[in-house]
């Protein structure tokens, strides 16, 4: 199995950055896409952004311009540079990964989950 673990999120205000991390563990090798997603409050889990193994990447329309998600296989670790913020991007963002799948976009094609992590943004 593998597991992931998030770190980097925060409170920031509007226009300011974060950048999320993603340490995954166990039998790596199983990977192919990672992606991060997330939940607001009383919304349904979105995608945000994949990467393969080989390093392909796609955003969510929503994100795209902003927010970068970038990969190091050496560390098993993924990452999500978020720029120019706002509060509509607040939610919980989860890191997965899919043992099946290299560019998958829906939550069901994710075999491994982390706890997630918070980003509130204030305006």
């Amino acid at each position: 199995q593998v597991q992931l673990v998030e770190s980097g999120g925060g409170l920031v205000q509007a226009g300011g950055s974060l950048r999320l991390s993603c340490a995954a563990s166990g039998r790596t090798g199983s990977m192919y896409g990672m992606a991060w997603f997330r939940q607001a409050p009383g919304k349904e889990r979105e995608f945000v952004a994949v990467i393969s193994r080989s390093g392909y990447t796609y955003a969510a329309d929503s994100v795209k311009g902003r927010f970068t998600i970038s990969r190091d296989n050496a560390k098993n670790t993924v990452y999500l540079q978020m720029n120019s913020l706002k509060p509509e991007d607040t939610a919980v963002y989860y890191c997965a990964a899919s043992s099946s799948y290299s560019t998958a976009q829906r939550v069901r094609e994710y075999d491994y989950w982390g706890q997630g992590t918070q980003v509130t943004v204030s305006s």
